[in-house]
């Protein structure tokens, strides 16, 4: 008799502390994030990104330094609205700015700009006819390095 292989069971389906934990914190952080929005002007709720709650301190997390000024001015109605809605009291708020044109310029690294082939070589050429021994080694150590990063480019 051909015995039917167990089904396979989802892994988010067992029972795991750690992952329900930090579910348990995301659900906390949206429901905090929702509380502030709700008290704020539709145009700067919409740029209310994230929320976190350390210690006795409030961080909310925007795109631009304008929309964080902006928040600063809601504060104090920001704070009575979320000690309505968190255990913990809350003291300050901090707004932070998530940096996006960071996480887009990670594709645009830059590249040295290179000599040419021949201008390598005449350095190597040239360097040989240098009479200070540190100054000749170091000039040859230069083109060999270079040599190699435009032969991998």
């Amino acid at each position: 008799m051909i015995r039917k292989p167990p089904p396979f069971k989802n892994s988010l389906s067992y029972l795991n502390k750690t992952m329900a934990f930090y579910y348990q914190q995301i659900n906390n952080q949206q429901q905090l994030l929702n509380g502030i929005k709700v008290v704020l002007p539709k145009t700067l709720a919409d740029q209310a990104r994230h929320c976190v709650i350390k210690e006795n301190k409030l961080l909310i997390y925007t795109e631009s330094a304008t929309w964080a000024s902006q928040l600063r001015f809601y504060e104090e109605i920001i704070l009575s609205a979320i000690n309505n809605l968190s255990r913990t009291r809350i003291l300050t708020m901090q707004t932070k700015i998530i940096n996006t044109l960071a996480i887009n310029r990670v594709s645009n690294i830059r590249k040295p700009k290179l000599p040419s082939y021949e201008k390598i070589k005449s350095l190597q050429v040239d360097s040989m006819a240098i009479e200070d021994a540190e100054l000749r080694n170091s000039l040859q150590r230069l083109s060999v390095t270079l040599e190699r990063l435009f032969n991998t480019n």
